[in-house]
């Protein structure tokens, strides 16, 4: 499994702490999270993201998610690399999370409480509203479904590229990555 990392990193001196990008679904790094990761690294922070399996420019099935335990793993163990280089032991080591990032930041911290000095949830999606939660049957078929037809649309939704995004030449790179991803 191929995963997409970057990171930004202050100019001219050592990070003062360490941020930790999570970003939420069908999102990535190196492009919806660069304005922040750019204007952290300018105020002294060094900031790393990676791109969960399925999204941006990681290799998997675009969106789909086949085990979010696997997730967090692999956010766990690329972030806990890079906290324990020698340089970055004694930094301050905080998770941003954005929307299932959220969720990520709150099991990365759960997998590993020692590993974490804080995090800040930005509209954290942690939990489904009991009230939109499709019917437990509805839910068992379904993923029953996935580990068959996968790539299947079932249901009808709007390009997640065009909801997200409001700038035109962002939704252009993103659209670029996932179609790439979906052609390979």
């Amino acid at each position: 499994m191929k995963l997409f990392t970057c990171r930004w990193l202050p100019a001219n001196h050592e990070p003062k702490a360490l941020i930790f990008l999570c970003h939420g679904y069908a999102m990535e790094c190196s492009i919806s999270m660069k304005g922040a990761g750019t204007r952290l690294a300018k105020a002294g922070f060094g900031v790393y993201g990676m791109d969960y399996e399925g999204h941006g420019k990681s290799s998997g099935l675009q969106g789909y998610v086949p085990c979010f335990e696997d997730l967090v793993t692999d956010c766990s163990d690329h972030y806990t690399s890079i906290s324990e280089r020698k340089e970055n032991m004694k930094k301050l080591r905080i998770l941003l999370g954005e929307s299932m990032g959220g969720a990520v930041a709150l099991l990365l911290h759960r997998k590993k409480p020692a590993s974490w000095d804080g995090a800040v949830l930005v509209a954290p999606m942690c939990k489904i509203a009991d009230d939109l939660r499709p019917n437990p049957l509805v839910i068992k078929v379904l993923t029953k479904l996935c580990s068959v037809i996968p790539t299947w649309k079932i249901i009808p939704t709007q390009d997640i590229v065009d909801v997200a995004f409001r700038d035109p030449e962002v939704r252009k790179e993103c659209g670029s990555i996932f179609k790439r991803a979906i052609s390979q």
